[in-house]
């Protein structure tokens, strides 16, 4: 039998058992009876315990080998949220920039349509300088944007390295290795232009506008309450007065029936249209009408009288003219009839031959009519009463027809408050008076559209001014940070629990790369950043952006702020639904046409809302980044880690890695802007805190 007995049982009767020999092999680990021994167990459990610490070594190490990675990804998107906060700065300044831009030129064009309603010129003109003085404040406040924007930008690239390296120290702090790296933004200097943001619009164009339409709305207004004011006293005169009227009188003298003598209850629907009309079937029907009251001679005369003045006076008014023109004036020639002696004279009733003649013994004698019993020659024809002066023929004794019996008809009804032809004369006096003035009114009208259409040209070309390329703004780190992070010396494994079963051992020294670049986050697509700037702003202005120069002007500015971010609410309709708040313009005045171009010229500039969605940083491949900052990827990381320093500072990694940075950023504050308070001496700045771009507490 060969190996070691395990017992005694399988052996033969009467056999002797064999001395004892010394255990060797299983035997060590094994009993006598198949169980295992002490020193099977000891080295079991000394086997296990190895097996589980040397597993925790492994397993510590392949730990913090990989730890370097999230570090160098924390660091891009710390690098790159120092950028995401300058881009947010930077739209905030352009839309500040832009609204107050748009509002100045609302505001002037609201001056412009007040300058041309008279009654409104006063405030028209303190509403363009109000307009002015926005205009001013945004050429001031857009120079300082423009100066403190690059100012920051040159001390973004020392923050994006603070902000990055303070996150690696942090980390490395928090894990006990010692990881030294920074973030580099690219590219690493700026490439933005801020000329657009600073560059000038000039409001001389329009205030010299606005100066020459308020003379000319103030000589409109002036000849049209004259043009009101003959218009008034013609319509007294025709229908308006009491007890007498000229259709008054036109009823009571020849009966004229209503429709051939109309009454007109007030001027605005009256013209002196209406009176030459009436005068025309009033002279008309008194010259059918007219016979001798009784069978007098002197009534015979002077019924002749008034026949051939009835004659005269209807031929006179038939070629009375009045005509209103498109343009507003008006053509008005109502002729004026003779009222005494000496203006006879100079008619036709003097002139032209009216009178009846007959050869008496004492020569040609003129005669009122055929009819009178003086008239026993034969006839002699006609001959005129300046015949009758220059002795040509004599005058009739019995029926005395001389040029005085001819002027005392018309003067009798002339110069007596009864008479149709006292009413008639205040017609004309008046239709002369209104003539001249409504015709300078209508010059003065025209002269003011045109200066109006000047006014909408200006308007125009400033609003143009308005909506040229937006500032381009590519910040450093505008493509992206790339941050390098290293253990710069190896580090030795924990020994504390397997120091009595392993040999000590090291982490080697290890590096990663990371790179961030900025996307809009979807989740502040309606924020309030604008809302919260205005409100800010005007808290500081003594509750007044313009000092109380106009109603509304400072709400209008709010929604042009906010609605430069919002879909809802465009620039156009904040305008439109200002200038439609304007009070005194009314349809089919210069005013209310200048507003509608203006609202037309608005929209059809088409300011879109911008993209106000606050940025966010996304871990994105380096080798993309580096590739578009025109860098050979695999090299620029290669030198990037080679050139860190153990132990540095963030200035010493940012001049290591060639990237500017200020010797100390400190912890005060930047200036960014200064937005002067139109109409007020005040003048907010604008200020940045060093502490919120480096995200200290």
């Amino acid at each position: 039998m060969t190996g070691l007995p395990h017992g005694t049982d399988n052996m033969a009767p009467g056999a002797i058992e064999a001395p004892a020999r010394p255990r060797l092999g299983l035997s060590l680990f094994l009993d006598d009876e198949g169980g295992y021994t002490t020193v099977a167990v000891a080295v079991a459990l000394l086997v296990s315990i190895s097996l589980v610490f040397a597993a925790a070594s492994a397993e510590w190490v392949m730990v913090r080998s990989y730890e370097v990675q999230p570090v160098a990804d924390a660091a891009a998107t710390a690098g790159a949220n120092a950028v995401a906060a300058y881009t947010t700065i930077a739209r905030v300044l352009d839309a500040c920039v832009l609204s107050l831009g748009l509002l100045g030129v609302t505001v002037f064009g609201a001056g412009l349509v007040l300058s041309c309603i008279p009654a409104a010129g006063a405030f028209g003109g303190s509403v363009c300088e109000a307009g002015k003085d926005i205009l001013d404040a945004r050429r001031d406040f857009a120079r300082s944007s423009a100066e403190g924007l690059e100012r920051l930008e040159k001390v973004l690239p020392a923050v994006v390295v603070a902000n990055s390296a303070a996150c690696v120290a942090e980390n490395a702090h928090a894990q006990g290795l010692p990881y030294v790296g920074c973030a580099v933004p690219f590219p690493t200097e700026s490439k933005s232009d801020f000329s657009s943001l600073a560059a000038e619009l000039s409001s001389e164009e329009m205030e010299k506008d606005a100066e020459e339409l308020r003379e000319l709305a103030e000589q409109a207004d002036e000849a049209k309450a004259l043009a009101d004011e003959a218009r008034q006293r013609g319509w007294m005169a025709d229908c308006g007065s009491t007890p007498y009227c000229l259709e008054e009188r036109a009823s009571k003298l020849a009966g004229l029936p209503g429709e051939s003598n109309p009454h007109y209850s007030n001027a605005e629907a009256w013209s002196f249209g209406a009176p030459l009309l009436r005068s025309r079937a009033y002279y008309a029907a008194r010259a059918a009408q007219e016979k001798p009251l009784n069978a007098s001679v002197d009534e015979l005369t002077n019924s002749a009288a008034r026949s051939a003045f009835y004659g005269y006076a209807l031929g006179v008014v038939r070629s009375g003219v009045y005509v209103e023109h498109e343009d507003g004036s008006v053509e008005i020639d109502l002729p004026g009839l003779p009222h005494n002696a000496e203006e006879t004279k100079a008619c036709a009733l003097y002139t032209d031959d009216l009178w009846p003649c007959s050869n008496e013994s004492s020569g040609t004698v003129l005669h009122a009519s055929s009819a009178c019993p003086a008239a026993t020659g034969p006839s002699a024809g006609y001959a005129s009463l300046e015949d009758l002066d220059a002795g040509t023929v004599t005058r009739c004794e019995t029926c005395g027809m001389d040029l005085s019996a001819m002027g005392s008809v018309a003067a009798a009804s002339t110069s007596t408050s009864n008479g149709f032809e006292h009413y008639w004369r205040e017609i004309v006096e008046a239709s002369e008076d209104y003539e001249d003035a409504r015709n300078r009114q209508a010059e003065a009208e025209s002269d003011l559209r045109d200066k109006a259409e000047d006014a909408h040209g200006a308007f125009e070309r400033a609003l143009d001014q308005l909506s040229v390329v937006r500032p381009r703004i590519c910040p450093p780190g505008a493509w992206g940070c790339v941050a390098v992070v290293a253990r710069a010396e190896a580090t030795t494994v924990p020994t504390e629990l397997t120091a009595a079963f392993l040999s000590s051992g090291e982490l080697p020294a290890g590096a990663a790369v990371s790179a961030a670049a900025l996307a809009p986050d979807e989740s502040t697509a309606e924020n309030n950043v604008l809302a919260s700037f205005f409100d800010g702003v005007t808290s500081q202005g003594s509750g007044s952006v313009l000092g109380g120069a106009l109603d509304g002007v400072c709400g209008l500015w709010g929604r042009l702020l906010v609605g430069y971010g919002s879909k809802y609410e465009s620039v156009s309709s904040s305008v439109t639904g200002f200038l439609d708040g304007l009070d005194g313009v009314f349809g089919g005045t210069v005013g209310s046409w200048l507003r509608g171009k203006i609202k037309e010229t608005v929209t059809a500039c088409g300011f879109e809302p911008v993209d106000m969605r606050l940025m966010k940083p996304v871990l994105v491949g380096w080798t993309r980044v580096l590739d578009q900052s025109g860098y050979d990827a695999a090299g620029k990381v290669r030198q990037m880690v080679e050139a860190l320093p153990a132990g540095a500072s963030s200035y010493d990694l940012a001049k290591t890695l060639g990237v500017w940075a200020a010797d100390s950023l400190g912890h005060g504050e930047i200036t960014v802007a200064e937005l002067s308070i139109p109409g007020t001496d005040i003048s907010i700045p604008l200020t940045i805190r060093l502490d919120d771009l480096l995200g200290s507490p």
